[in-house]
């Protein structure tokens, strides 16, 4: 386990963690301030998604140290994620599992986690063990170290990069 030194040294926000799985060029795009999230078309259809899903629910969003933004269901103690697809279920998995782990390191203890995805009605739980802890603070350290690197990490092309806000600036 981290020390608390070590955790405040490299705790980060919930997307830099999400985009560590989905591709480390992104990830150290994103974090030296290179955001082309804002002109995608497919982040405006998943932020109207995450807006309007579950309206009829007790859901509070909560903005912890101004790094980590969570839904919490009150009522169900669970922190909730909703995505677009499953596509990519281990990058949004990793971040929810970053939000317990975070919200633990703060003594909050008893909550649960959830990925929603709404389009295609499936939910999955997400609990945080101590092998999921280990798995989050290995991430942390390898966000840490991409972000670190002089330039972005090379990468092969993959699937998801067709429609990633960053394609023209890696593809061209």
């Amino acid at each position: 386990m981290m020390t608390d030194e070590e955790f405040l040294a490299l705790r980060t926000n919930g997307i830099k963690v999400n985009y560590y799985v989905v591709c480390p060029r992104k990830l150290w795009l994103y974090g030296h301030d290179i955001r082309l999230e804002p002109e995608s078309d497919r982040v405006a259809l998943g932020r109207l998604l995450h807006e309007q899903a579950y309206r009829e629910r007790s859901r509070r969003e909560l903005l912890i140290d101004n790094l980590i933004k969570i839904d919490l269901l009150e009522a169900e103690g669970k922190v909730l994620e909703v995505k677009y697809s499953r596509r990519l279920k281990a990058a949004a998995r990793l971040q929810v599992l970053y939000y317990l782990y975070y919200l633990k390191r703060l003594g909050v203890t008893g909550l649960s986690g959830e990925l929603r995805f709404p389009k295609e009605r499936r939910r999955e739980p997400v609990e945080l063990t101590e092998e999921a802890e280990h798995e989050v603070e290995a991430a942390l350290c390898e966000v840490r170290r991409i972000e670190r690197l002089p330039e972005p990490p090379a990468v092969a092309f993959m699937p998801i990069c067709r429609t990633c806000a960053y394609a023209e600036l890696c593809w061209g």
